[in-house]
């Protein structure tokens, strides 16, 4: 009987998703829930588990095929039988040539050498290194970055740049002593992943259909800083999470909405619709890219809890673990610059959303308490909003009201 592989269900929002790897070919036996093949969403990349145990009869869609939510892409014969393996050994000589990949020297290694030294090298990026002539040897020590420790376009990009600086400074050298350069000027093209491509599709966006607007305030960080010394070791022991600065900011985030509910709002048309709730997006970096999973109902939960949250993401966003639903939806956006060392940005609004708020590196700076020069540790803050619904006032007076929150918060062994 043959049993059909369809595409999984996308949500409302991805209209259509790009195949990226077949891990089985044609005539391959599958394991029931054996995962056959990863599909890329412009959110999130899926596995395709087998619905049944069988022999993969066809593959209708191959590597890099869009496809959309329900298509049929491949076939299993739950009936067939495979080959025993025996059998396949007393198989004749032309058979078995046929069917094993031509012999290559270590020089000039094809695409079905590479394949076979590195079965976790992605289509895209096995393409990349046929195209820069990589052997065997090279991609072999690649350091795969993708999901299952998959060598991705990047990965091999990555050590092209690194391969090319060398190969300049050889030729620096080489100048330098008076004989012929051999280094090479070269360029690479690279398609954009689906991810990086809806990222910019939605930045665009942002900026083309909201009133953009930054307001900025600046942060005393020395009182949540002593509550995280005081009470870090108790909190960990008891909650089994270490207590970060990312909690604290979340709780002023509410607390600002609560009495702004503007920034918590967005614009259908000509309406503004009111969140009664909260939630609140997490900027996450991940080996494909920006992703911002939401933290739902976050004013329902503890510090503890909201870290646990950020730290589940920040895992999964690493391990290409994250679900569409928790990549969809959301009120109001954070992102935190300042673990890279930036001190000052404009974020840009994650649409539908009317507001961000960026965090940035906490420094040690002179400012002036109470007539004297004092050091403090020192946090800048960026407030972007869309001016279309959100005026001067209640962004300049919610960002105000962070910054209380944080210069004076509550202990952290207090919340339940």
């Amino acid at each position: 009987m043959l049993v059909e592989v369809k595409v999984p269900a996308l949500s409302e929002s991805v209209a259509e998703a790009t195949l990226i790897s077949w891990h089985k070919k044609a005539g391959d036996y599958v394991n029931r829930s054996e995962n056959l093949i990863d599909i890329e969403t412009d959110k999130v990349v899926l596995e395709l588990p087998a619905p049944s145990a069988g022999v993969l009869a066809k593959v209708l869609k191959g590597d890099g095929a869009t496809v959309a939510s329900g298509e049929v892409i491949a076939m299993i014969e739950t009936e067939a039988t495979v080959q025993p393996e025996n059998e396949v050994k007393s198989a004749p000589a032309a058979s078995k040539q046929a069917q094993a990949p031509v012999a290559v020297s270590a020089e000039k290694v094809s695409v079905e050498a590479v394949d076979t030294a590195i079965p976790m090298l992605m289509p895209a990026a096995r393409k990349l290194a046929e195209e820069n002539n990589l052997k065997a040897t090279e991609t072999s020590a690649i350091k795969g970055t993708g999901l299952g420790g998959r060598i991705t376009k990047e990965d091999v990009q990555a050590y092209m740049t690194s391969k090319s600086g060398a190969a300049a400074k050889v030729e620096t050298e080489s100048t330098t002593t008076g004989k012929p350069a051999t280094g090479a000027r070269t360029e690479r093209r690279v398609a954009m992943s689906r991810l990086r491509q809806r990222i910019a599709e939605r930045l665009v966006e942002s900026q083309s259909t909201a009133a953009i607007l930054t307001t900025f305030n600046e942060v005393n960080m020395q009182a949540i800083i002593d509550l995280r010394t005081r009470y870090k070791t108790e909190f960990e022991k008891e909650h089994g999470v270490k207590l970060g600065f990312m909690s604290f900011f979340v709780k002023a985030v509410i607390a600002a909405l609560k009495k702004y509910p503007i920034v918590n709002a967005s614009v259908e048309g000509n309406e503004i619709v009111y969140h009664d709730y909260f939630d609140i997006g997490i900027a996450v970096g991940s080996p494909r890219g920006l992703v911002v999973p939401v933290i739902r109902d976050a004013d329902r939960l503890s510090l503890a809890e909201i870290e646990l949250q950020i730290a589940d993401f920040a895992k999964r966003a690493q391990d290409g673990k994250l679900t569409i639903e928790e990549l969809s939806g959301g009120t109001f956006s954070i992102t935190n610059g300042g673990v890279f060392g930036s001190m000052l940005s404009t974020p840009i609004i994650n649409p539908p959303q009317s507001a961000i708020l960026g965090i940035h590196a906490t420094k040690e700076r002179a400012v002036v308490e109470n007539g004297q020069i004092v050091i403090r540790p020192m946090n800048y803050l960026a407030l972007s909003y869309d001016h279309r619904i959100i005026d001067g006032r209640e962004a300049v007076l919610s960002l105000v009201a962070m910054k209380e929150a944080l210069e004076y918060p509550m202990s952290p062994l207090l919340e339940k």
